[in-house]
């Protein structure tokens, strides 16, 4: 999964922004799932660039 930019969430529509989220989500708990059970993150900056991409996108989605 590619980490959106500002300029692309602007570009989206509410569904699509809805839809990216859940899948952010998904790949974040996953890879918190992976950090619990002792494993190590393969890059431990997407995790920290999904959770600012997250918040975009909620933010976003409430200007809407």
């Amino acid at each position: 999964m590619a980490i959106l930019k500002t300029d692309e969430i602007e570009d989206m529509g509410k569904e699509e922004l809805k839809d990216k989220m859940d899948e952010l989500q998904l790949e974040l708990a996953k890879e918190r799932a992976q950090v619990k059970i002792g494993g190590v993150p393969e890059n431990p900056g997407k995790m920290n660039e999904m959770k600012k991409t997250i918040a975009r996108i909620k933010t976003k989605l409430s200007d809407m």
